[in-house]
């Protein structure tokens, strides 16, 4: 497509050079830019046309252009906004998708950009109404729809507009109610509160009362009677009428229009096929719900505006004027238009050329423009950080059948081709300890060995209460921070499992597996000393590549071979991995185009091999899904402009960064779907729902809320304090509205440094940053202690432990930060220790972060409590005011401020006959002085001097968090 700048509006020039939302309203048929601090504001009188830049993660700007109808805007308005948004896409290059958007009926993707939500004021400027002035406050009634993003609509203020399906809110001069439809989803309240808190900032300044009234609750509260009252007191609300009822949807079949002289004609075809498509023409899809155009590479601007104008005049004529109209440039077109066509070739033979962008850029660039955004974009650079601390406690496991045998760590970096492995690792999270299990699966590894495998792992997540991150990795796509906690990872040919001796014939066997005076080429990859690994490949010379080394044994002989795109650190590795595999040999070194015949007779004879770095998949901008999972169908729904916030506790949700797949599951999620996680994940992977040739073999972690990973959260702006909250998804909002708008608990206090099996952690490599960056100079800390092999014998003793029992941790103890004084700090330190010891002791043969056993015996912790708890109040006495603040809480016993006290049993999340009125983030102050030293072996006030997180392990375990 040709461009000349006499064909682009000069309001578009510059437009989308940067990430953002640029907005312009219609005004006497030109697009005037809307401030900042204007958008999200529509009046239902105007037009706008809308423009998102995304920065992606291999430095492209994508751009999404949409155009907003008012339903007062005029025809000429609404005309004008619809071809303006064709000249922005030529001035971008011909590579965005347009929206149109009609009030009432906008995308989803549209209303994430202004979440919560788009509430349109009267007025406009084109259309004879006058702005609205500011005036008194009104009683309004809007109806909230949606589960991610909702869609509201003012309705008539009148009891005929109640449902029971829907949110409303009501919004008066003093007070905000939020009516929940009995039918409406705990999802669906969460959301609408959002509403309220933005009507609350909007119109009230943030100054008034907040209500929620539940549809069909007929209680004596003074809220539900003055909400009532406003509509003339209380009747029950009619049943949905037939005519309300939603039209039965039917099937209609697709049809496909050509763009001839500014007409959409009909066009026959028995299937929808690519080939259909012609690059100098424009096309209309009418898919119902939606309808597409489809403009060839090859049109002109003015082509394309005649294809604007059809279409609009094709919906007006078949009376489908609120219809989203979706316009896709040939070569870019979205996933949900290729799904349409019955067959749609992966590659086209279509040449993308840069002309048009080119163009564009070369008339922008002469006006002093920046056209960085308009230029091809760099090659995405691999991902080296870690997100993960390598310093932890690693145990593995191999796996035979339904049988695991716990490897000594020796060789727990030695695996084989043939077999399946469990690994447990243990490291210092930023706020607490976190835990990963997760399984590896050869890639000649027996069913009945990875089904054996999945089980296992899943039970050890399971007996851990679901706090562990479960990965599942296959060989050759584990990602970069498997090979940096096995530090020295070595893969071996061939299977020490029953199952995969039984699979292979013994001839195959004894050629397969590895065998130390065997022929073996192995090849040698990582990034340094942390972080290497040997593969053992096929002795044959196809097996090599210029971009490694490898190392090559025959008997007594040893070679490496260095490619001649290796670098000196690429040999270095070489001689680490060789101490491993064949300690105290010297090696015969062989370079690239100077090998000894020895070599080559070795390997069979010379042959042609790649030169080509093996990569792995890189990560891509993630995309993040609500799925649901019924009778065995995955459906999924993409979630826009995604925050933390998006996550439900009663969702599961799947984060895809097409190289890694994240399953975060909610906390009110039944355990039954909690089981299914990894199943969604590979059903995901299969059905590859953005058409991105996803990997079946691609990373799966699965992610329990409030024991979210670094890397996992890195995709977030994540407050940790969220996660620790509980309760559904409304309560939880609700609460924190009424709470001025911030959470419930304390954010966790970042963690102190501690002690890993006797080696003490340096202060500032406790405390690093979120990225947690990989460096071959950071030395590794792995101990094991006599004690922890002691215990890991325990566990791997069937007589003494249930299979299911997770592996033993060892504990650690996470002193907090008090006064800098020396002297005080010792004695402070003690006095935790001992206090810590009093009620660890039970549970650390488990080494869990949550104790097994729902109650502290009395007898044994009550006198040692008692004592410390004295102590603890000399000491504590001697510390700074401030210091105190930040460890005692202030109501340290519920009688002294005149709590209700009820019964343990009404306080347990499990109650049958739960306590009324109660904060749920703090169910024990609700105890008696006696019940509480009863169920927790210790009185209030040594309980609040714990540290958080040692507090909420006890309450979690009495079923109190």
């Amino acid at each position: 497509m040709s461009v000349s700048m006499r064909d682009v509006d000069p309001a578009f020039q510059g437009a989308g050079q940067k990430a953002g939302i640029e907005i312009w309203r219609i005004e006497n048929f030109h697009p005037v830019p809307v401030p900042n601090s204007s958008h999200g504001k529509f009046f239902n009188g105007d037009s706008y046309v809308i423009l998102k830049t995304t920065a992606l993660k291999n430095g492209v700007l994508r751009h999404d252009i949409h155009y907003w109808l008012g339903k007062d805007t005029s025809q000429d308005e609404a005309g004008t906004a619809a071809i303006k948004t064709v000249e922005l896409d030529a001035a971008l290059g011909g590579r965005a998708v347009q929206y149109r958007e009609v009030e009432g009926h906008e995308t989803e993707k549209f209303l994430s950009y202004f979440k919560p939500c788009i509430i349109p004021q009267e007025g406009g400027v084109a259309s004879g109404f006058k702005h609205a002035e500011a005036e008194e406050h009104q009683t309004r009634l809007y109806v909230c729809k949606g589960k991610h993003v909702v869609h509201v609509k003012e309705v008539p203020f009148a009891r005929s507009s109640l449902n029971h399906d829907d949110i409303f809110i009501l919004d008066t001069d003093s007070k905000i109610f939020q009516f929940n439809g009995s039918n409406s989803s705990i999802q669906e309240r969460a959301k609408a509160l959002e509403v309220v808190q933005y009507v609350k900032d909007t119109y009230h300044d943030g100054k008034c009362e907040i209500a929620a009234i539940e549809d069909g609750k007929l209680m004596a509260d003074a809220d539900t009677g003055e909400f009532w009252g406003l509509f003339g007191g209380f009747a029950p609300l009619p049943r949905k009428t037939n005519s309300d009822e939603p039209k039965s949807t039917q099937i209609v079949p697709y049809k496909l229009f050509c763009v001839e002289k500014g007409d959409a004609v009909p066009m026959e075809a028995d299937s929808l096929r690519r080939e259909l498509l012609d690059t100098h023409k424009c096309y209309i899809l009418d898919c119902d719900a939606e309808v597409f155009v489809w403009m060839g590479r090859s049109t002109s601007l003015n082509g394309r505006k005649a294809a604007s104008t059809a279409v609009d005049e094709l919906l007006r004529g078949l009376d489908r004027s609120k219809s989203h109209i979706i316009r896709v440039i040939e070569g870019f077109e979205t996933v949900l238009f290729r799904s349409k066509f019955d067959s749609w070739p992966q590659k086209t033979n279509v040449a993308v050329t840069e002309e048009g962008r080119g163009k564009v850029a070369a008339l922008l660039k002469r006006q002093g423009v920046n056209v960085r955004g308009l230029l091809k974009a760099e090659p995405p650079k691999e991902e080296t950080q870690l997100y993960i601390d390598c310093t932890g406690v690693l145990q593995v496991w191999r796996v035979d059948g339904q049988q695991k045998i716990l490897l000594p760590a020796s060789d727990q970096s030695k695996f084989y081709g043939g077999d399946c492995y469990i690994f447990h690792y243990s490291y210092p999270g930023e706020e607490k300890e976190e835990h990963l299990i997760g399984t590896w699966f050869g890639k000649q590894s027996v069913e009945e060995d990875r089904v054996g495998a999945t089980s296992q792992a899943s039970k050890m997540v399971e007996a851990q209460k679901f706090l562990p991150t479960q990965a599942c990795f296959y060989e050759g796509h584990e990602p970069l921070q498997f090979f940096a906690i096995f530090q020295s990872f070595i893969v071996f040919k061939g299977g020490l499992s029953k199952g995969y001796k039984n699979y292979i014939s013994e001839k195959e066997l004894s050629d397969d597996t590895y065998a130390e005076d065997g022929l073996a080429l192995f090849r040698v990859q990582g990034s340094g000393p942390d972080n290497m690994q040997a593969i053992q490949v096929e002795p044959v010379a196809s097996s090599l590549n210029s971009s490694y080394c490898y190392i090559l044994l025959s008997g007594s002989s040893v070679f490496t071979w260095s490619g001649n795109l290796t670098t000196s650190e690429d040999q270095e590795l070489v001689e680490r991995q060789l101490d491993l595999i064949k300690p105290n040999m010297q090696s015969k070194l062989q370079k690239e185009g100077a090998e000894s015949e020895q070599f080559w007779d070795l390997l069979g004879g010379k042959s042609e091999y790649p030169s080509q770095k093996i990569a792995r998949g890189a990560e891509n901008d993630p995309h993040l899904f609500s799925c649901t999972l019924s009778k065995g169908d995955l459906k999924v729904t993409e979630v826009y402009n995604f925050n933390q916030d998006d996550l439900m506790t009663e969702d599961i949700f799947i984060l895809d960064c097409h190289s890694d797949i994240y399953v975060w599951v909610g906390q009110e999620v039944e355990s039954k779907n909690k089981m299914n996680a990894l199943n969604i994940a590979e059903k995901f992977l299969e059905s590859d729902f953005l058409l991105e040739k996803l990997s079946l073999q691609a990373p799966i972690y699965i992610v329990m809320e409030g024991s979210e990973p670094t890397f996992f959260t890195r995709f977030f702006t994540w407050d940790s304090s969220k996660s620790l909250m509980h309760g559904n998804s409304f309560q939880r909002k609700l609460a924190i509205l009424k709470n001025g708008g911030t959470p419930l608990l304390d954010k966790p206090k970042r963690r102190t440094p501690v002690s890993y099996s006797g080696r003490s952690i340096a202060p500032e490599k406790s405390q690093r940053s979120r990225s947690m960056s990989f460096s071959p100079d950071r030395v590794r800390v792995r101990g094991r202690s006599p004690a922890f092999n002691a215990l890991a014998a325990t566990f791997e003793n069937s007589n003494a432990r249930n299979l299911s029992t997770p592996p033993p941790m060892v504990r650690k103890l996470y002193p907090k930060s008090v006064t800098p004084d020396s002297e005080k700090l010792a004695s402070r330190s003690a006095a935790i220790a001992a206090l810590s010891a009093g009620f660890e002791k039970p549970a650390l043969p488990r080494g869990l972060t949550i104790p097994r056993s729902p109650k502290v015996s009395p007898e044994t912790s009550k006198p040692k409590s008692e004592a410390i708890s004295r102590q603890n109040s000399v000491e504590t006495s001697k510390l700074k005011p401030e210091t105190i603040q930040e460890d005692v809480k202030e109501d340290e016993a519920e009688d002294d401020e005149g709590l209700p006290i009820y019964p343990y049993d009404r306080l347990k999340t499990t109650s049958t006959e739960p306590a009324s009125d109660i904060d749920i983030t703090k169910r024990e102050t609700y105890l008696s002085s006696v019940e509480f030293k009863e169920k927790f072996g210790m009185a209030k006030d040594a309980f609040y001097k714990l540290p958080k997180w040692k507090q909420n392990k006890l309450k979690m375990a009495l079923h109190l968090f």
